[in-house]
């Protein structure tokens, strides 16, 4: 998944943060608090603050126990909240998933540039599909179609949407 980035829903102003499928047209929005929604907008944004933020200090950890984060993967929506893992690797490559939320494993992997997955299950359930906004416009209709279609409207009358039987 790519993270697009940090919106704000409107009317209730609650910050949520876009997943894109990689290769395909399915989103995942996910709810998160406004801290969360700011750690992760600051580390797209390559902002660093002036002392390690809570997500900052546990990439520190990880690495100072010779332990790195290689991915994280959101697992599933539970009671209307979604759910994550941290993959992490200790020195001799073993895997440990740790449970966490979403929000928080989002905010480690920008940090880390580790990848984001979404369980396929879940992206069946609950992905959006949308639109690619970098494709290319749909063509214009040729001079011939847009004519055909005055001809027709100079012909059109009222009495021509009128109601059968």
């Amino acid at each position: 998944m790519e993270v697009l980035g940090v919106r704000v829903e409107l009317p209730t102003n609650q910050p949520i943060v876009l997943l894109k499928e990689r290769g395909g047209r399915r989103h995942l929005p996910i709810w998160v608090g406004a801290a969360e929604a700011s750690a992760i907008a600051f580390a797209q944004q390559g902002i660093v603050p002036p002392r390690p933020l809570t997500h900052d200090l546990l990439v520190t950890v990880i690495g100072e126990l010779g332990h790195r984060l290689t991915e994280v993967r959101i697992t599933g929506l539970i009671d209307g909240a979604f759910h994550a893992v941290l993959v992490i690797r200790d020195a001799a490559g073993r895997p440990r998933t740790i449970d966490s939320r979403s929000s928080d494993a989002i905010a480690l992997a920008v940090r880390t540039g580790v990848p984001v997955e979404a369980d396929e299950a879940l992206l069946t359930e609950v992905g959006i599909v949308m639109d690619d906004p970098e494709a290319p416009a749909p063509s214009a209709p040729s001079e011939d179609v847009l004519a055909e279609f005055k001809e027709f409207l100079d012909t059109i009358t009222p009495e021509d949407f009128g109601a059968e039987g």
